[in-house]
Parts: structure tokens; C-alpha cells; sequence
């Protein structure tokens, strides 16, 4: 089966073999804990939460916590008294873990087709329309068996002719012990669709629900068969393309390669409480680094670059205060120490003593690419700038984040997040790997 499924995408198409619109939604299941229970094999079975930036929230539970009634998004404190009394297991959040994982989860998917669109860290939508309707089900379960064997990370496939019906399909796998639900060859999809609640269907968010439910729309049946001049006239086009896919009328299509992002945010609450200069000052220096980073890794540059601080508004004892400022550049630039250079002096006009600041954050904007910064002013210092930059950016990816950094960056950060429940797990950092004794 494995050889004929790789072989296949390869092989002209056989008039004699039906072939339909066909796309699949590969979901990774409770991702973050699936990430921290492949280098953590004694949790594999027991309740697991993940929590958010600074342990805040709920973000990811295992099958386990959520049969405890944990919810999703729940404060980590309200739920503290049943992960004590269960014994549930919590690990902070480590988005480098899994951001790795995820790209090689991604990568597994495109062994299959190349023409994915990867939608969130833990989603993708894939195009199996090369495939015949009646192996459908079987290169469903093929993909997901590869994706567990290479990556171990377990996943829910959903497959029909639409990306709307997709995820209803998805959503029904996710019950399966199979994993996989295929939507392909049934005709009559309104029992199915009858099961699935109004506001489980993709698109439809909490204020459209509400709008449904009063004009009597609970379900996806209803408002499948609902009258497009009622859609358009009483919600708007989006509605009425939703309903159309729920009919198995592709009207989305598959984003296959991303669109160049306009502008680069980074921004982070503090572990604790910032006061003084020289701490916020570190933390906007590393989050510039982070920005820089990540559009030298885009190839772009950005024209701008904006630096805002604020106070929690929730302690009206020491004051509440919050300030923005932007500086352009005069020539677009995705250097590190130009820019750091020119958020710090941003900083220091919009700091004031006597405040306890929650959190700062930096943005890049006016973003284009890199090609189109080449002017007459360009000279022999900006090519070793670039080879500086690319020389950061290689060891950084080969030995881990800021492991070549600015002094202004500073070296303890006590400012940083908390992350008192970290597993330490670092994919990108040899010396981060899970040790394993023989003998």
C-alpha cells in the first residue's frame, strides 16, 4: 500500500478510475502535549495540561485532563485544585519545541503532495484530489500511520470535497479510534451534518453564532439548506460561501504558498514586574533580535520600527501608563544592531520612573523585500553587515537562540517570562536533548 500511494501521484490518471475534489485536514491532536509526551514517555497515559506565557492559562490538555472537566482557557490557578488532587502533569509552554515539530510534521505531509496549505502550527490542509475515491479512506490511514512513525506525533484527518466539509470530517475523527473520517462517496451528508453543532462549523464564531440560534439555525444541516438570498441578504458573503462548501461546492481555495507578512510583532508579559531602565531595555533589545531574525529569515527589511510599554491596568495603585513611539529608517534595513540602536532611543523617550511595567513589546513595519532595498548609496560595509547577520543567524540556528547576542540584550533576564513547569527540551540545542542510559 505505502509503495502504491507514493507512486501514485506519479503515475497519468486512468479514465477508467473516478477521480473528485478531494481535501484533507490533517490535525495534530492536543499538539503541545503530544510535543512534550514524545520526550516524556511516563506521561503518556496521565492527565496533561500545557499552559500559556508566564504559566497564565490553559492552552493544550491531553484526552485525560479534559475527562477531569479541565477547560480550555481556563486560569492555571482556578484549575489548581483538580490538577493537584489528579495528579495531572503541567509543563510550561516551549514554542522552539514546538515550532520544530511542527515543521517536521509539515514536511512529512508534503512527502504525500506538495500542494498543502499549512494553516495554523498544528493544521493542514492537504489536496488528495489525484488520489481515487476508493483508496481515499486507506491513503487517510497511510498518512497518518507515516506522520506517527516519523515525527510521533498523533493526528486527525478529515477528508471531503470542500475545506468547510473537511473540517466536519476532522471533526468527527477526532472521536474515531481510526483517526480518520472520510466524507467522499456519500451522498446524503445531511444525517452527518444534523450532528454537528452551529458553532462547530469553520467560520462560524461566537457573535455569528448567536445570530443563527435566534433565526432557529443550530445545526450545520440547517443552515446547509438554507436559502443563499436569505445568507447574503441577513449575514454577508462569507456566510453564503460556508454554506455553499457545506453542499460539497468548493468555494475556498487552498492557500498554497504564504503571503509575505506586512509587519513583525514581538511582544511579551514579564515574568515579574519591570521598573528599571536597564531591564526594560534588555527585553526590547531581544525582542528586536527576535524580530530582525525572523524577517532576515523572510529575506525582507523593514522601513520602521515602533516600541510600545505599558503597565497592567489592574493595579490602579501604582498608576497605569502606556506609550508608543515610531522611527523610520532611512534606508529599509533588517539589521539587528541598527535596529536595537533606534528602538533603545525610542525607549528611552517614552520610559518615566515610578512605574511597574507589565509589558513591552516591539513591531516592524513598512516590510518589503530585501532585493528591492538595492540602491546608489549601497556600499562595500552593508555585504559584511549582511555576512554578520547571516553569520549570527547560522550559529544561533545551529547551537540555539542567543547563543551569539548583543551586549545590550543583557545575560540574566530576570525580566524574562516565567516558565516555573518547563520540560527544558530544546530540539535545536544538542545539549537540550533527553539523555538515555544504557545498562
Amino acid at each position: 500500500m505505502k509503495k502504491k500511494i507514493f507512486l501514485f501521484g506519479e503515475l497519468s490518471l486512468m479514465s477508467s478510475i473516478r477521480f473528485t475534489k478531494k481535501i484533507a485536514l490533517v490535525d495534530c491532536n492536543s499538539f503541545y502535549v503530544s510535543c512534550e509526551r514524545l520526550f516524556n514517555p511516563k506521561i503518556r497515559k496521565k492527565p496533561v495540561v500545557v499552559l500559556s506565557n508566564n504559566d497564565g492559562c490553559i492552552i493544550s490538555r491531553s484526552n485525560e485532563a479534559k475527562a477531569l472537566g479541565i477547560k480550555m482557557g481556563e486560569p492555571y490557578f482556578k484549575a489548581k485544585d483538580i490538577i493537584v488532587k489528579n495528579n495531572v502533569q503541567v509543563f510550561s509552554s516551549n514554542y522552539s519545541l514546538y515550532g520544530d515539530l511542527s515543521r517536521r510534521v509539515m514536511r512529512t505531509l508534503k512527502r504525500f503532495n506538495s500542494d498543502i496549505e499549512i494553516y495554523s502550527i498544528d493544521e493542514a490542509f492537504m489536496d488528495l484530489s489525484n488520489f481515487p475515491d476508493n483508496e481515499i479512506a486507506d491513503v487517510g490511514k497511510e498518512i497518518r500511520n507515516t506522520v506517527l512513525q516519523w515525527t510521533g506525533i498523533p493526528t486527525s484527518i478529515g477528508i471531503a470535497k470542500t475545506k468547510t466539509l473537511s473540517k466536519v470530517a476532522n471533526h468527527i475523527a477526532k472521536k474515531k479510534q481510526s483517526g480518520v473520517t472520510s466524507l467522499i462517496g456519500i451522498e446524503n451528508l445531511d444525517p452527518i451534518l444534523e450532528k454537528i453543532e452551529i458553532n462547530d462549523i469553520w467560520g462560524v464564531g461566537r457573535q455569528l453564532t448567536k445570530f443563527y440560534q435566534k433565526n432557529g439555525i443550530y445545526n450545520a444541516k440547517q443552515l446547509k439548506n438554507k436559502s443563499n438570498t436569505w445568507i447574503k441578504k441577513s449575514s454577508n458573503v462569507l456566510s453564503s460561501r460556508t454554506a455553499m462548501e457545506l453542499r460539497g461546492i468548493p468555494c475556498i481555495d487552498l492557500e498554497k504558498t504564504a503571503s509575505k507578512r506586512k509587519s513583525c510583532v514581538v511582544s511579551r508579559s514579564f515574568g515579574k514586574r519591570v521598573e528599571s531602565f536597564q531591564e526594560l531595555k534588555e527585553a526590547v533589545a531581544n525582542y528586536c533580535l527576535n524580530a530582525s531574525e525572523k524577517v532576515r529569515s523572510e529575506s525582507l527589511v523593514a522601513k520602521s520600527v515602533t516600541v510600545f510599554v505599558r503597565t497592567s491596568p489592574f493595579q490602579r495603585n501604582f498608576g497605569y501608563y502606556s506609550n508608543s513611539k515610531t522611527i523610520d529608517f532611512p534606508i529599509a534595513t533588517n539589521n539587528s544592531i541598527e535596529i536595537v540602536k533606534a528602538a533603545v532611543s525610542i525607549l528611552e523617550s517614552i520610559f518615566k520612573n515610578g512605574y511597574r511595567y507589565q509589558k513591552a513589546g516591539v513591531m516592524l513595519t513598512g516590510l518589503s523585500n530585501d532585493t528591492e532595498r538595492k540602491n546608489l548609496f549601497s556600499s562595500e560595509k552593508d555585504e559584511k553587515i549582511n555576512n554578520l547577520m547571516r553569520s549570527i543567524d547560522n550559529t544561533n540556528y545551529r547551537y540555539g537562540r542567543s547563543t551569539l547576542s548583543l551586549a545590550s540584550a543583557g545575560v540574566h533576564k530576570k525580566w524574562n517570562m516565567r516558565r516555573e513547569y518547563s520540560s527544558k527540551i530544546d530540539t535545536a540545542d544538542f545539549y537540550c536533548m533527553p539523555k538515555i542510559r544504557i545498562g
